[in-house]
């Protein structure tokens, strides 16, 4: 089963099928999706009722492997639907004051080794070489993912020749900025749940340009996807206020360190004289920690 199928809609047109258990656990699913999506098999069938087995065999009978991969269609759901209300809410049912610090540094452990295991080396090698030879390079986030499109601009205007952060929030403005947009250029978008429609009509235009579309967010749900050149799935599992976005910037790390590579003959000399550039205005503190000088007497 694809993640692209609207689950509330398959298990509605599915429920004459299910068995009187499987009946339950769908009304229950249906009703209390943003609960459901986190609870265990045997939790989830203890709630309504029924054995563990019966929601193991619900979720084979939905075309699903096995009941992760329910719950993460469930997650993913939660994830993209949830207001900002409802996140703290389901936080709060799912851990206590005392255990936030480890459970959400927990969560980002583990959507960085999921994202490094699931994501394909060649296609982040496509992602990197279509940067570099891009003529001019357009980066967008909305939301949250503004800060993620801030920090990958301001490491590639070091690298690349012609870098456009677009940074309005007018969709006139955006389609304005991006109006010289060809299949000579790239584009790299940035979406997570709740997703942006400014992101993706921003998506959908350089795409309709014949751009390259670099697309990074969380699953192939996720309404930019399919306007992609080169998708680049991060996990982002974390229904908290706060959006889980170490994963999506440990990916535009490696894409600034592989780019800063492939052009690092290109690069020294620019990089050279920056640094000499921002020794001779004092732009940075110097490492050392002066200490004061002893007074005389």
């Amino acid at each position: 089963m694809t993640l692209k199928i609207d689950l509330i809609a398959h298990i509605t047109r599915q429920m004459p099928e299910f068995s009187k258990g499987q009946r339950l656990i769908a009304a229950y699913i249906l009703e209390h999706y943003d609960t459901a999506a986190f609870m265990t098999a045997y939790s989830l069938g203890e709630a309504v009722g029924v054995s563990e087995s019966t929601v193991v065999r619900f979720a084979t009978e939905l075309g699903f492997s096995g009941y992760p991969r329910l719950q993460k269609a469930m997650q993913e759901l939660v994830r993209s639907k949830l207001t900002s209300v409802q996140r703290v809410e389901v936080t709060r049912a799912r851990m206590q004051d005392d255990e936030v610090l480890e459970n959400v540094m927990s969560y980002d452990m583990s959507n960085i080794r999921q994202t490094l295991a699931e994501l394909d080396p060649q296609v982040f090698n496509a992602a990197v070489e279509a940067l570099v030879k891009a003529r001019r390079v357009y980066v967008f986030g909305a939301g949250s993912c503004r800060a993620l499109a801030n920090f990958v601009a301001y490491y590639l205007k070091l690298l690349l020749p012609d870098i456009r952060l677009i940074s309005t929030s007018s969709e006139t403005e955006i389609l304005e900025e991006m109006f010289p947009i060809s299949e000579e250029d790239a584009i790299i978008g940035l979406s997570f749940p709740r997703y942006s429609s400014k992101a993706v009509k921003a998506v959908h235009f350089a795409h309709s340009r014949g751009a390259k579309v670099i697309a990074i967010t969380d699953s192939l749900r996720s309404p930019i996807s399919d306007f992609a050149t080169c998708l680049l799935l991060a996990h982002s599992d974390m229904a908290t206020i706060v959006d889980s976005l170490v994963a999506p910037l440990s990916i535009i790390n490696a894409l600034v360190v592989a780019i800063s590579l492939k052009r690092m003959d290109a690069n020294r000399e620019v990089l050279t004289e920056l640094e000499t550039l921002w020794e001779t205005y004092h732009v940075y503190q110097p490492a050392e920690k002066h200490t004061a000088e002893p007074a005389h007497e």
